[in-house]
């Protein structure tokens, strides 16, 4: 592993990651690895991704280093190489077979680096029969089973944005598998390819409900079990502002508290009777439309009941208990997600801001730091020759 030459910024500094540049999951890992410390530089391309999100406000760039180079101009999959040559991990989300096409996939990067850990994000995986086909993060869940998890009986599923497939299936069974081999490389000297699908990922992140399927304590089908809205103490209400709360009492020292703090403690004993939820679902939700949610927020305070206000994305940083452990910060103006998870001995920060469009004048920086030898990588602004 390269020796570290600055100051611990997380458990990962020393540790040198060569980004493709791409969308979604894959720089999402790039970002959690240099949140920890990581040295990650982004090899951009001319002219960017291509997303219509200002670059100033990509978060998930921060704590990174970019260049730019033309892949397919002579000289381009070089100068790729050559920082290969000196990381300890490389991350690529193209189709399978873009970046041996290039020629930069795992054969040429381990024939200059034994050591190097390329791990590779994509939906499908790098066989299978859809392999070569274009997707995104609502089909690579839907094959697995978890999309049809999500939302009411009768309704068609509920989108849990892009959070379950690319990043949870994603992104987070990339760092895992990143990592793991790594700790390999270190003890062995032998680097691998991570191969990181993200139907492998989130398929796995269904592991316990699969089992509880086996057991007959899952129905297959949605609405109907424990933790997907089916009991009345494991759900969403509305609030008299049409705001809602949020609603998870399930164990029976929590839904006694819960029943009495909502003011139906005669009412505690339907749980036990599913034959009776239905009612019992429609008396809660009455109780809570006489309220609005900040009030009945203030009623739930301190207890043990389970109940939490369902909160907007601008609401959420100002919530006591995430103020209160700087789940969010704020870094150039722009409040964001912290690091995590938090290390008590090497804590990780957020250093720089998001590289922007003009993230090629760090290719002198990353030039004197690691050391690669040959051509500079193109700057955005130069013209050949300059």
């Amino acid at each position: 592993m390269t020796t570290a030459t600055t100051p611990s910024h997380g458990p990962l500094t020393g540790v040198r990651v060569v980004e493709l540049a791409g969308i979604g999951p894959g720089p999402f890992a790039a970002m959690l690895l240099a949140d920890l410390g990581a040295d990650v530089v982004r090899v951009d391309r001319p002219g960017g991704p291509g997303l219509a999100l200002d670059p100033a406000y990509d978060i998930t760039h921060r704590n990174k280093r970019a260049v730019t180079v033309d892949l397919k101009a002579p000289g381009g999959p070089a100068r790729v190489l050559g920082l290969a040559a000196r990381a300890d991990v490389l991350i690529e989300g193209y189709r399978p077979g873009v970046a041996e096409r290039l020629g930069i996939g795992p054969e040429p990067c381990h024939a200059r680096n034994p050591r190097l850990v390329y791990g590779r994000m994509t939906g499908w995986g790098q066989d299978g029969p859809l392999a070569p086909r274009a997707g995104h993060d609502i089909g690579y869940i839907a094959v697995t089973g978890a999309l049809g998890l999500i939302g009411a009986p009768g309704t068609p599923p509920a989108v849990p944005a892009n959070l379950l497939g690319d990043y949870a299936g994603g992104s987070l069974y990339l760092v895992v598998g990143v990592l793991a081999a790594l700790h390999h490389a270190r003890a062995t000297g032998t680097g691998q390819v991570v191969d990181a699908a993200i139907v492998d990922g989130t398929a796995h992140l269904t592991a316990m409900i699969h089992g509880m399927l086996a057991a007959g304590a899952w129905q297959d089908r949605r609405g109907a079990n424990l933790l997907d809205g089916g009991c009345p103490f494991y759900g969403t209400y509305e609030t008299s502002d049409g705001r809602y709360m949020a609603v998870g009492a399930l164990e029976q020292r929590f839904y006694e508290e819960f029943m009495a703090l909502l003011g139906l403690p005669d009412h505690a004993r339907d749980r036990d009777d599913p034959a009776r939820w239905d009612d019992l679902r429609a008396t809660v939700a009455a109780r809570f439309r006489t309220r609005t949610r900040e009030e009945w927020t203030a009623v739930f305070a301190d207890s043990d009941a389970c109940v939490a206000p369902v909160l907007g994305l601008r609401e959420a940083p100002h919530h006591p208990h995430l103020a209160a452990r700087a789940t969010f910060t704020d870094h150039g103006g722009l409040t964001q997600p912290a690091p995590a998870p938090r290390f008590s001995a090497t804590p990780a920060t957020v250093r720089t801001a998001p590289a922007g469009p003009d993230a090629g004048t760090d290719a002198e920086a990353v030039i004197r730091a690691w050391d690669t030898p040959g051509p500079h990588p193109t700057h955005p602004h130069r013209k050949a020759g300059q």
